[in-house]
């Protein structure tokens, strides 16, 4: 990819500039948090590409006749925007604004979450170029679809990961915590965009811990940067440990940030639940050793005082989310399961 010399923008203002692999911070208040921690814009795009090992993803870049496809060249193409932050680049000297790079249609979704043929050459026959899933990120197939004004995340399911995901979703609801919205589709989960297009940044944890995910270093992360997002941190890890869920990452939760002054607000809602629970099947019953359970006593034996922030759990109340959701699953074993983990943490 040949190097270019670039403006690194939020919203209209001109945060940075990205000039001979140099940047230049103009506006600290508001610059990306990635871009605070390490002063590399190439790095910065290259987290906001879509996952190229995704089928989908090659067949999106092949009905866009993208000439260079590596991950730099594909966010660049789009301007680096993203539906869940108005962060953006243009290069120096251009003139274009950033209602200019704002996605306004889904013209893309269906080849980015399907596949079939018949989108690809749909796309392939479309004089558009610019699309969000080229910043849609991620492993699984998924797409951005405009619905009534408001964007909304689809993406593929098996029924159990379906299930899984509804399950937290409205347990988390339940127990009054800050959950993202999910409702169930056909073969697919859909998910709010909870910045409602970038009215609030996300700033995904990666940004500010890189790859670690230790409990204890995210919240010490945590009191520095933004305490008040410590609660719905320990409410997460508390549901990711009930619900076995190994799957968080510092790329599925994180922060949001006001637009205007760059100050964190909090944390983002609870999302990405797809890993927990039966999507990979029904797990054993709790036993000594369970990691998840261990790695989260022992940061409840490290900050006692965050216990408070745990709710109660009971056989009556899983029962009422089954209920709920209304999917064919092993319920006895699910009520069993949650309830046992539950008060594996209590002891």
């Amino acid at each position: 990819m040949a190097s270019k010399n670039y403006e690194i923008l939020s919203g209209n203002t001109v945060v940075a500039v990205w000039k001979d692999k140099e940047l230049t911070v103009l506006n600290r208040k508001l610059l990306p948090l990635y871009l605070k921690k390490i002063s590399n814009a190439d790095m910065w795009l290259e987290t906001r590409a879509i996952d190229s090992h995704r089928a989908n993803s090659r067949l999106l870049k092949k009905a866009l006749r993208l000439a260079e496809k590596d991950d730099v060249s594909t966010v660049i193409h789009v301007n680096g925007a993203t539906i869940t932050d108005n962060y953006w680049i243009r290069e120096i000297g251009s003139d274009l604004t950033y209602d200019d790079v704002k996605f306004s249609d889904d013209y893309f979704s269906n080849l980015a979450l399907k596949g079939n043929y018949n989108s690809f050459n749909r796309a392939a026959n479309s004089k558009r170029t610019r699309t969000p899933e080229l910043t849609n990120v991620g492993s699984f197939e998924k797409c951005w679809k405009l619905r009534d004004g408001k964007w909304w995340m689809y993406k593929k399911a098996t029924h159990d990961e379906m299930f899984s995901e509804l399950f937290v979703y409205e347990l988390g609801k339940v127990l009054g915590m800050n959950m993202a919205v999910y409702e169930r589709g056909d073969g697919y989960v859909k998910s709010l965009d909870f910045t409602d297009a970038g009215t609030v940044n996300f700033e995904p944890a990666s940004a500010f811990m890189g790859d670690n995910e230790d409990y204890s270093d995210v919240v010490k992360a945590l009191q520095d940067i933004c305490p008040e997002a410590i609660p719905d941190y320990i409410r997460m890890i508390f549901m990711d440990t009930i619900c076995a869920n190994p799957d968080r990452h510092t790329n599925n939760f994180g922060l949001l940030r006001d637009t205007e002054s760059g100050k964190l607000i909090g944390s983002a809602p609870n999302y990405d639940n797809n890993m927990a629970l039966i999507s990979r099947g029904y797990p054993s019953k709790t036993a000594s050793g369970d990691i998840l359970i261990s790695l989260f006593n022992e940061l409840m034996d490290e900050y006692p005082d965050y216990r408070k922030y745990i709710p109660e759990i009971s056989e009556e109340t899983v029962r009422a989310v089954l209920d709920k959701i209304n999917m064919k699953v092993r319920s006895k074993i699910i009520v069993d399961l949650v309830v046992s983990r539950f008060r594996a943490l209590s002891e």
